[in-house]
């Protein structure tokens, strides 16, 4: 699904928040490939699950046509810094459900850019009959957490020891819910 591009300014910086486009393909395949090597909070470490430009581009234009995903980025100057996506499942049993993802480059941290692209997921999911969000969070992102929190995200269970980071320690996936107009953003 598209939506209408908003223009934001938080912290001196300004953005644009709008759907993806085939064209942003080759900047989105760059950037995951740059964040997956910045943080231990997403699942993949640099390189692993290799998004290609005809990958993006197949995913962009999927989720573009479908009344059930959204696909936004986030752009600083034409610069691709951040992306979300809400991917719906097809089976009759799931119709009513999205799960979210959300990364932002480090350098960009401290913007709202990834409040901001949770909040217009949000928006989107109310307006269009989709009545529960899901994600998963490692238990050590803590701000992301108390974000999710204030969009209404409930901690719905605990996958322990589920990841191995490069300290080797195991941490806990943290599986969270948001259910249509169930609490209101503070």
């Amino acid at each position: 699904m598209i939506i209408s591009q908003q223009l934001l300014s938080v912290n001196g910086l300004s953005y644009t928040i709008r759907s993806a486009m085939e064209t942003d393909a080759q900047q989105l395949s760059d950037l995951r490939l740059q964040i997956d090597g910045e943080t231990e909070n997403l699942d993949r470490e640099r390189g692993e699950a290799f998004i290609d430009v005809k990958g993006f581009e197949g995913i962009i234009k999927t989720d573009a046509e479908s009344p059930r995903n959204l696909f936004l980025v986030a752009v600083v100057q034409e610069r691709i810094v951040g992306f979300s996506r809400c991917a719906g499942v097809y089976l009759n049993r799931f119709a009513h459900k999205v799960e979210f993802g959300v990364c932002v480059s480090q350098d960009f941290w401290g913007y709202g850019i990834g409040k901001n692209l949770l909040q217009e997921s949000v928006a989107w999911a109310d307006a269009n009959h989709i009545t529960k969000m899901t994600l998963n969070v490692m238990e050590t992102n803590e701000k992301a957490i108390e974000l999710y929190k204030r969009f209404g995200f409930e901690i719905e269970g605990v996958l322990k020891n589920d990841k191995v980071l490069s300290d080797g320690n195991y941490y806990n996936t943290i599986m969270m819910g948001r259910f249509k107009n169930d609490r209101s953003v503070t």
